[in-house]
């Protein structure tokens, strides 16, 4: 390998833009380093920028030393254009799989957006004199094809959005003046390799630097680092194309290039990021190296690390900013990693691309396992059958083949990179095979992943995406069938649980089936972050809001945080469900069950926290007293502490895993896992009988509750007002309830509007006073159709308290559950501000409530909502024992869900943004005695059966008591 450009013609200006190959001029990929002794200096910054709407728009005289860019705007870089200058460059455009212009490979359309991006730089004084060396050009990421000029000199072009290219440009270096002009055209050839789930960008979104190159500096180098599991010994040898010596101060290691020395070491895991500082050193430069010992194979059909099988706790991570895009700074990206480590996840998917390389260093600092995936998704040819298909075409194979060796030697040095994928949906074929045979060739120290071999023929696993959690089992179980090589493999889901807006519901459940089959290695959720993009009007936009002729809406918000980085629900019940420590027990003999669940670590690095709360408040903790228990071990731990008297109000214990230390992703005291068991639940609610109801003119009075005489409606309780109490069926249909236009099972939101739920009418049948209760009866069913819902509302009281008893009773032949099942009211919101309630301290619903932690909490009304790019059903608190708002305490009977907002669930749910609800005059609060479960129908699995509301017939009741004051 040298640092030496080759020139070649082409045809005319613009023929490559449309050409299969990857490009002319750049340097063969090599290893990426952050940093070393050599000089380097960055081109990021304000750059002049023009836009053309075609790709031959302009000619090339920008490139000229001397050209008058000054009425030019300006850019920065990196950045995508679109997402600068309030829209006079164009606009984003988002679509899953579709490609936005005709399928016609390797042609893209005329109108194609091109901007030429113009900087003048001048070395720093000290830089070295000219003569001394060399130097390179780095671009680490252009969408999607760029061609470069330096002082005049066309120096090549490439594709490859999400990879770099390194240019030989030492003698065209000057001291000052240099002009550096960069052609960026939004589609070419390579947007055919590029149709990821995400927003099309264009633009140079990474770094571009100017590296100094000393004579005998560090070309290509790849760290081979393995341990022995059965020595505790670790293996170092360095490759590098330039001679020199390797030096590792902490192991006393000092060798030559090329030679491997064998030493005792500490290994490299997710949990253990065991990093050794080392240095490569040539004659002309010094490499900073950080070296982590660990051996990947395939042993017993199953991934291994270091002797053990792992379990993935994983996430698909695509690059994401909602205002910059796919341009993130190192903060961005430690703020990701840390969120990650400190919510339970030990494992990254980099959909559908190479990240940005120093997500990799972070990786490896902070302890996650990656599946590296390669920068390739032909998704849009499924429309035509995968005819044309790029990848099994040879004339694309060189480009898929570049590819593949920009990804592998660019990354190959990190030891968090445990698994390279060959791309993502992009079909099977010819191409895919050499890409996989080459990379086997170049590195045996790693897996291969592509989800789209079934029968594995060019895989080292069996990869699947969204299967069902009854196939996974199968799977588990060794009665999927296959190939012979596939039934010899691990098995393991790179994509599960889509996150889109509420949910994912069912991920406990598959993590139940992770844990039960040692075939099943865990899987990736889909995915990490809402790709919401900042705007004024809404908020944060998704597809559609750019006026995209074809787009996907909001199928790009989905993920487990939102746009601004907040945790979502879905994360904080994705912490839990693979929290690894396991606490379990009912605490009734005096113990509790303590299990190791982490794959490699012991349990020292933890300190356990015992407490018992009477109706949610906690009386104090208590250490307990936990063994360092070895990975997979378990221990029946001594409980410090005999039960109070809740003296008829619930008793809990609740046993807290923390932080001991602090760590480099957390403090000490934060919580790792936790558990929680009833030991005495509470007493019955009171009857509240004794005082009957009274008429006088309009208004009936029971208590402290006033009543409409005619319609029966509950009008006032202790002087505050209530608005239209009734039953209430619906919810704003999630995006899991809607589910995806493709699937054929059963999409429920779909099938509830088309029965009417969303409308249901009220008939009022009789008003009774029977002496000791006011009875309302009702039929509650929607127009057109002959189902309904007997209703009848009981109200008693015994003077200071009101009890409603609601009694429903199913006719017709039902053939789909219910979004809901519960009572919903309203209460004037000037009074109505915060809530204080005792149950789930965060959103739960029944497929997703292993996060609900039962306590006292308390929220304002604005703070009870889950803000979901799209608008949708929302912020539910589970097992709800009592809640306090609005001047009213309501306890349950037994306990149910409760949702507040300013808004009615039919304006929630006729909403596009957030933006679109304006709160009003009242707080709707809702008490459910059921909900339906979320399931991943956007993308995957429906609601699992044990989580469906289904409808029958139910009674519950609620005791409402005004607060004194």
């Amino acid at each position: 390998m040298s640092f030496r450009t080759t020139a070649a013609s082409i045809a005319t200006a613009t023929d490559y833009v449309e050409d299969v190959s990857p490009g002319r001029g750049a340097l063969p990929p090599r290893a990426w380093y952050a940093s070393s002794d050599a000089g380097s200096l960055s081109l990021n910054g304000s750059w002049r920028f023009r836009l053309s709407p075609t790709a031959d728009g302009a000619d090339d005289s920008f490139a000229v030393p001397g050209f008058d860019a000054g009425d030019w705007a300006e850019v920065t870089v990196p950045g995508h254009w679109v997402l600068q200058g309030d829209g006079a460059f164009g606009s984003p455009i988002y679509t899953n799989h579709l490609y936005p212009f005709p399928v016609d490979p390797p042609r893209v359309p005329t109108q194609n957006p091109t901007g030429d991006h113009l900087h003048v730089f001048d070395l720093p004084s000290d830089w070295p004199d000219l003569s001394d060396g060399g130097a390179v050009l780095r671009f680490d990421g252009v969408e999607s094809c760029a061609r470069v000029w330096l002082n005049g000199t066309d120096i090549g072009e490439f594709k490859g959005s999400r990879l770099a290219h390194e240019f030989a440009v030492g003698q065209l270096l000057k001291a000052s003046g240099n002009v550096l002009a960069v052609r960026v055209h939004q589609w070419s050839a390579g947007s055919y390799l590029e149709d990821q789930d995400q927003w099309w960008l264009p633009g140079i979104f990474r770094d571009v630097t100017l590296l100094h190159r000393p004579p005998a500096s560090v070309l290509d180098f790849f760290v081979h680092s393995s341990y022995d599991h059965t020595t505790g010994e670790g293996t170092l040898r360095v490759e590098s194309d330039v001679e020199g010596r390797v030096t590792v101060p902490e192991l006393d290691i000092d060798v030559r290039t090329g030679d491997p020395v064998t030493v005792a070491v500490e290994p490299w895991t997710a949990e253990t990021p065991r990093l050794y500082d080392g240095e490569l050193v040539t004659a002309g430069e010094r490499v900073p190296l950080r070296i982590g010992f660990r051996t990947v194979e395939l042993a017993d059909g199953l991934i291994k690390v270091n002797g053990k099988a792992v379990l993935f706790k994983g996430v698909n991570r695509h690059e994401w900013h909602p205002a910059k895009g796919r341009t993130l700074d190192l903060e961005t990206m430690r703020a990701d990693v840390l969120l990650m480590k400190r919510h339970n996840l030990n494992a990254v998917r980099t959909s559908h691309y190479p990240p940005h390389p120093a997500f990799l260093d972070l990786c490896d600092e902070y302890g996650l396992w990656v599946i590296d995936e390669c920068d390739l998704e032909t998704h849009g040819f499924t429309e035509q059958n995968w005819r044309d298909n790029p990848v099994d075409d040879d004339r694309w194979t060189p480009a898929l083949l570049d590819r593949a060796s920009r990804m592998v030697e660019r990354d190959k040095n990190h030891p968090s990179v445990v698994i390279w994928s060959l791309g993502n949906e992009a079909g099977t074929g010819r191409g895919l095979t050499a890409m996989a045979q080459w990379i086997h060739s170049r590195d045996s120290s790693r897996l291969v992943h592509y989800e789209g071999d079934w029968d594995c023929r060019d895989t080292d696993m069996y990869s699947r995406m969204y299967a069902d959690h009854a196939e996974t089992e199968r799977i588990g179980q060794g009665l999927d069938g296959g190939t012979q090589k596939r039934r010899q493999l691990p098995f393991i889901l790179c994509e599960y649980g889509h996150a889109m807006g509420n949910g994912p519901g069912g991920i406990a459940d598959y993590q139940r089936i992770f844990e039960a089959h040692d075939r099943v290695q865990g899987g990736f959720i889909w995915e990490w972050i809402d790709h919401g993009i900042k705007d004024e009007r809404f908020g944060y936009a998704y597809g559609g809001d750019f006026g995209e002729e074809l787009h996907d809406g909001n199928f790009v918000c989905d993920g487990l945080i939102f746009p601004d980085r907040t945790p979502s629900p879905g994360l904080v019940e994705f912490k839990k469900v693979i929290e690894p420590v396991r606490i379990g027990g009912d605490g009734t003999d005096g113990t509790v069950r303590v299990t190791n669940a982490y794959d490699f670590g012991d349990l020292s690095h933890l300190r356990f926290e015992f407490s018992y709360q009477v109706d949610g408040l906690p009386t104090g903790a208590h250490p307990l007293a936990v063994p360092p228990l070895a990975p997979g071990e378990s221990a029946e731990v001594k409980l410090p502490a005999s039960a109070p008297d809740g003296n008829g109000d619930e008793v809990q214990w609740t046993v807290r895993a923390l932080l001991a230390e602090d760590t480099p992703w957390a403090g000490k005291g934060h919580e790792v896992a936790w558990a929680q068991q009833t030991v005495a639940p509470r007493a019955p609610l009171p009857a509240a009988t004794g005082t009957g109801p009274t008429a006088e003119g309009d208004r009936i009075t029971l208590g402290p509750a006033t009543f409409d005489a005619r319609s029966g409606a509950l009008r006032s309780i202790g002087g505050v007002e209530v608005t239209g109490l009734r039953l209430d069926v619906w919810r704003a249909t999630t995006d899991n309830d809607e589910g995806a236009s493709w699937q054929d099972d059963t999409r429920h939101g779909v099938l509830w509007r088309q029965l009417g739920l969303h409308r249901m009418q009220h008939r009022i049948e009789a008003v009774e006073s029977d002496g000791d209760a006011l009875t309302v009866r009702t039929r509650v069913a929607p127009a057109a159709r002959e189902v309904g819902l007997r209703t009848v509302y009981r109200w008693t009281s015994d003077g200071t308290r009101l009890r409603l008893t609601v009694s429903v009773v199913p006719e017709g032949d039902w053939k789909v559950p219910l979004p809901r099942l519960g009572v919903r009211f309203g209460l004037p919101a000037e009074s109505t501000d915060t809530a204080l309630w005792y149950g789930s301290g965060g959103e739960a619903y029944p497929d997703t409530r292993a996060a609900a932690k039962h306590l006292q909490w308390d929220a304002s009304v604005e703070e009870l909502q889950t803000p979901y790019v799209r608008p949708q059903e929302n912020g539910a608190r589970a097992d709800v024992r009592w809640v306090e708002l609005g001047g009213l305490r309501i306890d349950g009977d037994p306990e149910f869900w409760f949702t507040a907002r300013r808004w009615t669930s039919e304006q929630l749910d006729a909403a596009d943004h957030l933006t679109d609800l304006t709160p009003g005059d009242t707080v709707w609060v809702n008490l459910d005695h059921g909900q339906q479960g979320i399931g991943s129908q956007s993308c995957g699995p429906g609601v699992l059966p044990p989580y469906l509301l289904r409808v029958q017939p139910a009674e519950f009741s609620v005791v409402f008591s005004p607060i004194d004051g």
